[in-house]
């Protein structure tokens, strides 16, 4: 098996089992701890915590270290630590603040993990294959996201949503025991001396000095804002205020999987035709229209509601599927291989910041104004962005 396989198929079942966990704890949360859609915002925020607090400092230490022997670690170290849940639930003692602890520490090593993923692919495939690359691990996502919601909506029918946690569990030590056969041969790690604020500041004026990358990345910041408040909302809408299951929920999540699967085939032909910035534009214009029409779906007959929920997410899901590899391939491909964990997470560090705040913010919304009206704000958020970008030099951006 060729290494950027084995990388495939490590990304492939961790992220399917990613997309249980993701549905799991936040009904943990809402049903087993009796939460709200504030609680749910402060675990999506503890989540992403540490790349605010710890994002720039990782980026320079990956940049000098062999980017393997981190994703090994990381992933065998969140499948302890996500095996922990439904031992402190059987024992009584899972709380919400020890929750919180522990997605808090799992974001430690997904914050590890990810500087090292999005890094580690340009050793694994020449530039000129960046965007399929991107493209396939996003069609392989496309597909978790299909099958992960509704078998974790079914999961957690049948055992409760603190042992469907468990498949997440296994999926990452698959995932760390494949990782461990690659044998790309990675450049030594840098020895010189660390000058870590000239390191975080290299990485910085390379994002925010480029001609393209920066508005695509201020953008994007402001675009994570907006999501987290859309998705934080999203679930305790469709569990309390509309009073569908599980289950039902999980359908509606499968459907963005279903339609990300083929945005992400289309993604390298729409890419390559359009150009980077087009097909980026237009994505964040599908996507206000995905959530207004969720926004805008009556309560009353369960049939009409889900389907209506999952058209929302089909079109939100498809539109980041002709996103993303686009934008990573792009980012990737301008990026020098020394710069490429400094700039990675400088971009993700701030993008999940933006999270720690818009999570809360959608929660304490949803309870104080209602669920619908912080959708709104957070669609009127999303045609800003397809703006912004429409009229930055971005628009022009081609692989």
């Amino acid at each position: 098996m060729s290494d950027f396989r084995r990388f495939w198929l490590a990304e492939t079942v961790s992220g399917f089992g990613t997309y249980i966990t993701t549905i799991a704890l936040q009904v943990l949360v809402v049903a087993t701890l009796g939460g709200t859609a504030t609680d749910v915002g402060l675990l999506n925020a503890s989540r992403w915590l540490p790349y605010l607090l710890l994002g720039l400092v990782v980026g320079a230490l990956i940049d000098r270290r062999r980017r393997r022997p981190v994703l090994v670690a990381t992933d065998l170290g969140r499948g302890i630590l996500l095996g922990l849940i439904p031992l402190l639930w059987l024992l009584g003692a899972l709380t919400l603040p020890v929750l919180l602890v522990i997605v808090a520490a799992i974001g430690v090593l997904t914050l590890l993990n990810d500087s090292s993923t999005q890094s580690y692919l340009p050793r694994l495939v020449p530039r000129e294959g960046l965007l399929g690359a991107n493209a396939r691990l996003d069609q392989s996502a496309a597909v978790a996201q299909t099958s992960g919601p509704l078998i974790a909506g079914g999961l957690v029918s049948l055992v409760g949503a603190p042992l469907a946690v468990l498949v997440d569990a296994a999926t990452y030590l698959f995932s760390a025991i494949v990782q461990a056969g690659i044998r790309v041969v990675e450049p030594p790690p840098v020895v010189e001396k660390l000058h870590l604020r000239r390191d975080i500041a290299e990485g910085l004026r390379w994002v925010y000095r480029h001609r393209t990358l920066a508005p695509a990345a201020i953008t994007s910041h402001v675009w994570f804002l907006f999501n987290s408040m859309l998705t934080t909302a999203f679930v305790p809408f469709v569990l309390l205020s509309l009073g569908l299951s599980a289950l039902e929920l999980g359908i509606a999540f499968a459907a963005a999987g279903v339609t990300g699967l083929l945005g992400a085939l289309l993604s390298t032909r729409l890419g390559l035709r359009w150009g980077v910035g087009p097909v980026v534009i237009a994505g964040h214009l599908i996507m206000a229209g995905g959530w207004a029409v969720i926004a805008l779906v009556p309560s009353g007959n369960p049939w009409i509601t889900v389907a209506l929920l999952a058209v929302g997410q089909g079109l939100y899901g498809f539109a980041l599927g002709i996103q993303n590899a686009n934008e990573m391939g792009y980012r990737q491909a301008v990026t020098p291989d020394e710069l490429q964990g400094r700039v990675n997470t400088t971009i993700r560090s701030i993008n999940r910041a933006a999270i720690v705040l818009g999570a809360p913010l959608g929660g304490i919304l949803a309870d104080s104004i209602g669920y619908r009206p912080t959708f709104w704000i957070a669609i009127a958020g999303f045609v800003l962005v397809a703006v912004a970008l429409a009229l930055s030099p971005f628009r022009s951006a081609r692989h």
